[in-house]
């Protein structure tokens, strides 16, 4: 039988190839949550940002 993609095999240099796969793979799901992270913060700032100077000032009496 033929070994699936991903799939680890009994050697010790595909099974160290295959954790190296699946380190840079987490790598890049960590990289690209930062970077989403990232955006999403500037977005809230933004708008709590924008919120703050749309609320009318307290009138004064």
């Amino acid at each position: 039988m033929f070994p699936f993609w991903m799939s680890p095999c009994c050697s010790s240099s595909s099974k160290s190839s295959h954790r190296q796969q699946q380190l840079e793979f987490l790598k890049w799901v960590r990289d690209n949550l930062e970077t989403r992270l990232a955006a999403t913060n500037a977005a809230i700032a933004t708008m709590e940002r924008q919120m703050n100077e749309e609320s009318p000032e307290s009138p004064t009496p």
